[in-house]
């Protein structure tokens, strides 16, 4: 009997999570299967700092040309703004095709605090920890990617007195990737255990008020995937779809059951090495900074919701409204940390930008699990497409010969 695959064997635990969770009183799931769930989250932001540290310290070291880690920081960088502005412009689209406000009468008599967008400036400076020590504490992805990427670059300038520090993160990258294999064996009952108490709590009655909302969202980020990324990766990254997605399966669906691109980067790098045939040089590099930097499906999510709520209140947005949306909303999805609920708080600052009423955040709130389910997901994705697109274009990917495009 052929032994399931992991993707399989996850999109099983997902499957009985939804029949589950559709028959299961929302006390018994939190009390008695959420904690599965709970598990497998802390089993994975238990290895993500460790991982990202010593594989990005080996990504960066392994190069050996400054140059050559410059231009794939640049390839990579260029990707992700150029895909984030097409997923807001998806969004958009979508959100005025689908109406998914135009006549619904919702009374909105919540609040929300938003925040303040921080000066550019604040931004970038907040990119160099002050203390490396207290960044990998607080899991500050960015801060760790940049420490990492001092570490590797310093290791390459010194040489070879250096090798010892650089066998160091080459051996723990390795004692990581070998954690990750042990807690993706526990995966499919850790995504049965998460996705049973949302399904509980939200039903699906509960979602019909808003399924125009959800559909929009859940159909942006398929044809964002099914036409950015798949064109990407044939034509740009030389590799036939079908081997690309069946290759990315596990990863994405543990996005889409944690609603995490950092809690899932252990399972991205664990796909796109071993079924992708990715070097670890440039896996350890575009992925870490993927998780932290790219959010395509947080940028169709604004696009989308952002029209929602000026349907809602019945506003109108000009052209150069929607305009200064796809500005702000690609700034603030590189902006986003990978973490669940990341997004509701980037789209605030994309209402602000265009003087909409945070109140109507509010809306979305209550369904901003499930929407974050699909745009992590995406985002995801994306990260695994840039690694395929840069790997090609440094003619450093190795695929089997029936996986590959053909003229």
């Amino acid at each position: 009997m052929k032994k399931l695959s992991l993707a399989t064997k996850i999109l099983i635990g997902l499957i009985l999570g939804v029949i589950v969770g559709l028959f299961t009183p929302l006390d018994f799931a939190t009390t008695f299967i959420k904690p599965f769930g709970d598990l497998f989250l802390r089993l994975i932001k238990m290895i993500i700092v460790p991982l990202v540290l010593a594989s990005l310290v080996v990504g960066a070291a392994s190069v050996g040309d400054v140059k050559k880690l410059g231009r794939i920081g640049g390839k990579t960088m260029a990707y992700y703004l150029l895909t984030s502005a097409f997923a807001v412009v998806v969004g958009l689209v979508m959100a005025n095709i689908l109406q998914p406000g135009a006549g619904l009468d919702i009374p909105v008599d919540a609040t929300y605090e938003g925040r303040e967008a921080p000066p550019i400036a604040a931004v970038l400076l907040d990119i160099i920890p002050e203390n490396p020590v207290g960044a990998m504490v607080n899991a500050s992805m960015l801060q760790i990617i940049a420490f990492a990427l001092f570490l590797g670059i310093a290791i390459t300038l010194v040489g070879e007195r250096a090798n010892p520090v650089k066998d160091f993160f080459d051996g723990l990258a390795e004692v990581m990737y070998k954690i990750t294999g042990i807690v993706m064996a526990y995966a499919p009952i850790g995504v049965f255990g998460l996705i049973v108490p949302v399904v509980a709590k939200h039903g699906l009655d509960v979602l019909a008020p808003l399924a125009m909302v959800i559909l929009a969202v859940y159909l942006g980020c398929f044809l964002h995937a099914a036409v950015v990324y798949s064109s990407a990766v044939k034509f740009l990254g030389k590799m036939n779809p079908l081997t690309y997605y069946k290759g990315i399966a596990p990863a994405a669906l543990v996005a889409f059951t944690t609603c995490s691109s950092s809690g899932t980067l252990p399972v991205t790098i664990k796909c796109v090495e071993e079924n992708l045939g990715i070097s670890k040089e440039i896996s350890s590099f575009c992925l870490p900074l993927g998780a932290t930097v790219n959010m395509d499906g947080t940028a169709v999510y604004m696009g989308v919701c952002a029209l929602f709520v000026a349907q809602v209140y019945g506003l109108d947005l000009s052209f150069s409204q929607q305009l200064t949306i796809v500005l702000v909303g690609t700034l603030a999805s590189i902006g986003a940390a990978g973490v669940p609920g990341a997004g509701l708080i980037m789209l605030t600052m994309t209402l602000t930008a265009v003087n909409l009423p945070l109140e109507g955040v509010a809306l979305v709130a209550g369904i901003d699990r499930i929407l974050d389910m699909a745009r992590t997901c995406v985002n995801v994705t994306g990260d695994t497409s840039c690694c395929v697109v840069v790997a090609a274009s440094e003619n450093d990917i190795s695929i089997s010969p029936e996986s590959k495009v053909t003229a």
